[in-house]
């Protein structure tokens, strides 16, 4: 027998939000990794608010959203907003009743950016990574480290001289008028962005076109190819190597060696004498192309250097899925810090991700 198509809606419901979700949803297992998380960091959000005045969103409902917005590829906080209006698996996994109203875009984004500046994305990451069960998974001594670039929110038309010698916008052209920057010389010493100052001009290499970008660095264990650190960074031809010892020297803390694999960008000689007097042997691909290598057969005799140079490749696919499904590749914030708590958010975000099937790999 058919069954009528009856449009009209019904006044109550009394289905809970709960009965909605299949038991064997992934974002289960996820939303219960992120509710412990955000437990941890109970203290650090007590700190960012006033004990007085209007009550604002939820930092915790604010970051679950996030972390939709990143899984889902949703690129803009008024179409997370819309979803966030219709969609009951958003609205279980934020925390949401099916009677309350989304929050429009522009009061989500204002009580977003009170999280932007502190520090609660490392502290995001750090706390999903300090779970025991997240916390068995990760290798102690063995890492990898690289960097990718994150093109800047800024048009190349932005970029001017600093001493303010460039030439007056041509008269009715408008916010978008026509340039031309054939046979002008441009370098960071002399030039910058007007609408991201932070940003750099930069190529990844010969025949590659400038690009005004930031450099995201990120650390990852070998074991499991989970991020256990990452940052932004200047882009420049120095950014990466200071940002490698920086992130891996906490974890060179012990009596024991560690392994830091690396691709041939790191093979300066004063980036492999720091790694070995933190005690970290540099497995670092060795640069041959019209010079000598700082890797020397001390290192490449050993079959771990091939191991590591192997599953240093593996970065590359947290890389990827920041860039394109988190939809980091090109910003949407301005300035060095916004970006960089964007890009660790995302690396949080991919962890989050795998985290499920390795836990339930792992037994």
């Amino acid at each position: 027998m058919r069954g009528g198509d009856n449009r009209t809606g019904k006044l109550f419901s009394y289905v809970d939000l709960e009965a909605r979700v299949r038991r064997d949803h992934p974002l289960r297992a996820i939303r219960t990794m992120v509710n412990d998380a955000l437990s941890a960091l109970e203290r650090e959000f007590a700190a960012l608010y006033s004990p007085i005045g209007r009550p604002s969103i939820p930092p915790e409902k604010l970051l679950r959203a996030m972390l939709l917005q990143a899984f889902y590829s949703i690129r803009s906080e008024r179409l997370l907003m819309e979803r966030l209006e219709y969609d009951l698996l958003f609205r279980w996994f934020v925390g949401i009743g099916v009677d309350d109203a989304a929050w429009d875009h522009s009061v989500f984004s204002k009580n977003r950016d009170r999280l932007l500046e502190g520090d609660i994305a490392a502290k995001f990451l750090a706390a999903v990574l300090a779970q025991p069960k997240v916390k068995k998974l990760l290798s102690s001594d063995h890492f990898s480290v690289d960097g990718t670039l994150i093109e800047a929110w800024a048009s190349m038309k932005s970029v001017k001289p600093k001493d303010g010698s460039g030439e007056p916008p041509a008269q009715g052209g408008g916010r978008n008028a026509e340039a031309d920057f054939h046979g002008q010389k441009r370098s960071n010493d002399t030039h910058a962005s007007t609408t991201d100052p932070d940003a750099r001009l930069y190529r990844k290499g010969k025949g590659k076109e400038t690009k005004l970008c930031f450099i995201g660095d990120g650390l990852m264990e070998n074991r499991h190819c989970l991020l256990v650190d990452a940052c932004l960074t200047l882009a420049d031809g120095y950014a990466e190597r200071v940002a490698a010892l920086h992130m891996i020297e906490p974890h060179a803390d012990r009596p024991t060696a560690i392994t830091l694999g690396a691709d041939k960008a790191y093979d300066a000689e004063d980036f492999v004498n720091e790694l070995r007097s933190m005690n970290v042997t540099p497995h670092v691909a060795q640069n041959t192309s019209g010079r000598s290598s700082a890797i020397d057969g001390r290192t490449t005799r050993h079959g771990g250097y091939a191991v590591s140079q192997r599953i240093r490749k593996r970065i590359e696919e947290a890389f990827g899925w920041i860039k394109t499904v988190a939809g980091q590749e090109k910003t949407r914030f301005h300035g060095r810090d916004r970006v960089g708590w964007a890009f660790t958010f995302a690396a949080a975000a991919y962890n989050l991700v795998r985290l499920p099937k390795l836990i339930a790999e792992a037994g």
